[in-house]
C-alpha cells in the first residue's frame, strides 16, 4: 500500500515502485487473457518501448500522442512516454478526423501510437510531422517518416512540476484546451483516491471509461497500478450483453462509472422490475427494507458478487436512482473533479454519501465558494491543491480566465455547502438560465424530472425566445421510427409529448415551468463521460451526430469539454 513515508512525486516514482514492489503480481490483462503482463514483464516492456523511441530521436519533453482503444498496451505506451521525461498526449477514440490533425499539431507531437482499428482514421497530412507511428495491438512500428532513425533521443527524469500529460478536453460548452497536467498533479489524485477509499494488491478493476479521459486515467490506471492491483480490459464495445458476461467472469471489486450506466440499468431492468411484480410492490409499500435487500442484493450479483467500490463520476446522478443505490446498500461513490484538476476536488466513498452531495473535500484539496448568493447560499466552487494543472497549453489568456496567480482554480460550477462540510452542484454557471424575474433555472434539475419518467432515455432543456423547451429523446421501444409520417405514430408522439408536458410542470417550481416538449430523434452528441454536449443545441433542436466536427469550434485545435467533463 501506499504509506506516509511513500509518497510520489512523480509517475516515474510511482513507476519505479510499483514494479519493483509487485515484480511477481499480474499487472493487466484483456478479459480472453491476450496482452498479459505481469509488473516485471511491463516494465521490460515499457523500457524496450522508450528505447525505441529514443532511437527516432524522440527526446525528453518531446510529445508522444496516444490514440487507441482501451488495452494493456495503453498503459504501456503511457509510462513508456512519461516515466522517461517525455509528456503524453491522450486521444479520445471518438474525435473526427479534423479534430486528430488540429490535435496532433497543436500539441507538437513527435511520435504516435495508435491501434489497428483507429488508424483509417487519422489523415495521412496529420502525419507528416510524425517521426514514428507505433501499433498498440502489437507495439510493432507502423510507419517511419522519411527513415527518421537516427539514434539520438535521450530519456530523462522527470521533476514534480515537468508536464506529464496535455489532455486535450472534449466536452460540453465549446471550444476544448490542451489541459496541462503535471507529475506532482496526477501524483496528487492517487493520494487522493488512497485516502478516499483503499484498494490493495488483490483488488481486481475493470475498466470501461476511456483511458484517454482524466478520471480513467488518474483513478483507474495510476490508482491500481500503485497498488499492485490487476485491472481487466475488454477488447469488445462493452454493450451490456458484453458487459454482464465480463463481470460474472472476473467478479471485480473496483469498477469506475459514468451515471448513465448505472441509470440505464436502473431504467431498462430495476424500476420495471418491481413495477410489474405486485410482490415487489406490496413490499416497496409496507416493506421497503426488505425489497431494497432483495433487490440490492441481485444487483450486486449482476455485477459479479464482489464488488466493493462502484465509483460513479463523469456528471451528475439522477437523485431517484441514487436513492435506490443509497436504500440498497449498493457500495457506490460519487467524485467530483475536472479535467484541470486532474480530476478529484471533492469525493464520498461507499456508504458515506449523501443523496446530491458530491461529498466533501478530497485529501490535500482546498475548496471555497466565491461570489455567493446570500439568499440561496450558492457560489462558484473554487478549488487550490497540488492537483491544479499547470495550465492550458499555448493558451495564455484562457488560463488566467480560471487561475488566480495564487493558485486557486475557478471551476466554472454553482454549488452550496451543508453544515456538514458536504457540497452540492446545482449546475454550470453557463447553462445556467435567467427567469424572466432574474432568478436562476438549473437545466439539470428540470431534466432529472423528465428523466424518470418511464420510457424516456434523456433529456435538454433549452432557453428559446425567453421560454424553456424540453428536447425529449425516448427509448426505442416507446417510439417506433420506422413509422415516422404515418397518422398514428404522429397521433402517439403528440400525446406523449403532452403527457411528459402536464407530469413535468405538476413536479417543478412556477419558475422551472416548460412551454414546449420537443421530440429528438436521434440520441444526443456526448461527451467521453456521456454528458450531452449542450452548446450544439443552443439554437438547434436536431444535431447530426456525424457533422460534429463542423459544429465544434477549431480554434486553437480543440475537440471540447470543460470537463464537467471530469465531472466526477
Amino acid at each position: 500500500m501506499i504509506r506516509k513515508r511513500h509518497n510520489f512525486n512523480t509517475l516515474a516514482d510511482l513507476y519505479g515502485y510499483a514494479v519493483e514492489k509487485h515484480s511477481k503480481r499480474e499487472a493487466s490483462q484483456y478479459i480472453d487473457g491476450s496482452q498479459h503482463y505481469t509488473y516485471a514483464e511491463f516494465d521490460e516492456t515499457c523500457r524496450r518501448i522508450s528505447r525505441l523511441l529514443a532511437n527516432f530521436g524522440i527526446m525528453p519533453y518531446n510529445k508522444v500522442a496516444i490514440f487507441s482503444q482501451n488495452m494493456p498496451n495503453w498503459t504501456v505506451a503511457f509510462f513508456a512516454i512519461t516515466a522517461f521525461g517525455r509528456i503524453a498526449v491522450p486521444m479520445l477514440t471518438d474525435l473526427s478526423a479534423n479534430e486528430i490533425t488540429n490535435i496532433l499539431s497543436h500539441s507538437d507531437s513527435r511520435a504516435l501510437f495508435v491501434s489497428k482499428k483507429l488508424l483509417p482514421k487519422v489523415p495521412k497530412e496529420a502525419l507528416e510531422n510524425i517521426a514514428v507511428v507505433i501499433c498498440t495491438d502489437d507495439l510493432s512500428v507502423l510507419m517511419i517518416n522519411n527513415n527518421d532513425y537516427t539514434c539520438d533521443g535521450q530519456i530523462a527524469t522527470p521533476r514534480e512540476d515537468d508536464i506529464a500529460t496535455i489532455i486535450y478536453t472534449s466536452g460540453t460548452t465549446g471550444a476544448a484546451k490542451g489541459v496541462m497536467l503535471s507529475h506532482r498533479n496526477l501524483c496528487a489524485n492517487v493520494q487522493e483516491a488512497w485516502h478516499a477509499h483503499k484498494v490493495y494488491r488483490k483488488d481486481t478493476f475493470l475498466s470501461i471509461l476511456p483511458m484517454a479521459h482524466a478520471y480513467e486515467m488518474s483513478i483507474g490506471m495510476l490508482y491500481p497500478f500503485s497498488q499492485g492491483s490487476k485491472v481487466y480490459y475488454i477488447s469488445k464495445p462493452p454493450t451490456p450483453t458484453v458487459l454482464v458476461s465480463a463481470l460474472a467472469d472476473i467478479r471485480p471489486t473496483t469498477m469506475l462509472s459514468v451515471p448513465l450506466v448505472i441509470e440505464k440499468i436502473y431504467r431498462s431492468s430495476v424500476a420495471p422490475t418491481i413495477a410489474k411484480s405486485p410482490t415487489l410492490t406490496w413490499l416497496k409499500e409496507h416493506m421497503p427494507w426488505l425489497l431494497y435487500w432483495i433487490v440490492g442484493s441481485k444487483v450486486k450479483k449482476v455485477f459479479g458478487g464482489k464488488i466493493k467500490f462502484f465509483g460513479i463520476g463523469g456528471a451528475k446522478l439522477d437523485p431517484e436512482v441514487e436513492t435506490f443505490l443509497h436504500r440498497a446498500r449498493f457500495p457506490y461513490a460519487i467524485g467530483y473533479g475536472l479535467t484541470e484538476t486532474a480530476p478529484l476536488i471533492c469525493d464520498a466513498a461507499p456508504f458515506k454519501t449523501k443523496v446530491g452531495s458530491t461529498g466533501k473535500p478530497s485529501h490535500g484539496v482546498q475548496v471555497r465558494l466565491e461570489n455567493v448568493n446570500p439568499e440561496t447560499g450558492e457560489g462558484e466552487l473554487v478549488a487550490k491543491g497540488d492537483n491544479v494543472m499547470r495550465g492550458y497549453y499555448k493558451d495564455y489568456n484562457r488560463t488566467l480566465e480560471v487561475l488566480t496567480p495564487d493558485g486557486w482554480f475557478h471551476t466554472g460550477d454553482l454549488a452550496y455547502c451543508d453544515d456538514k462540510g458536504r457540497y452540492y452542484i446545482k449546475g454550470r454557471m453557463g447553462s445556467v438560465i435567467v427567469g424572466a424575474s432574474g432568478e436562476n433555472i438549473y437545466p439539470e434539475e428540470i431534466e432529472s424530472v423528465i428523466n424518470g419518467i418511464e420510457g424516456i432515455n434523456e433529456s435538454l432543456i433549452v432557453e428559446r425566445q425567453g421560454q424553456l423547451v424540453a428536447l425529449v429523446h425516448f427509448q426505442e421501444s416507446v417510439l417506433d421510427w420506422n413509422f415516422e409520417g404515418e397518422e398514428k405514430f404522429l397521433h402517439s408522439v403528440e400525446e406523449k409529448k403532452q403527457q411528459v408536458l402536464d407530469y413535468v410542470n405538476s413536479h417543478v417550481n412556477k419558475n422551472s415551468q416548460v412551454k414546449e416538449v420537443k421530440v429528438q430523434k436521434e440520441e444526443f452528441s456526448k461527451t467521453a463521460t456521456k454528458k450531452i454536449r449542450r452548446f450544439l443545441y443552443k439554437d438547434k433542436d436536431e444535431v447530426n451526430p456525424n457533422a460534429i466536427a463542423e459544429e465544434t469550434p477549431e480554434e486553437p485545435t480543440e475537440t471540447s469539454t470543460d470537463n464537467n467533463d471530469n465531472k466526477q
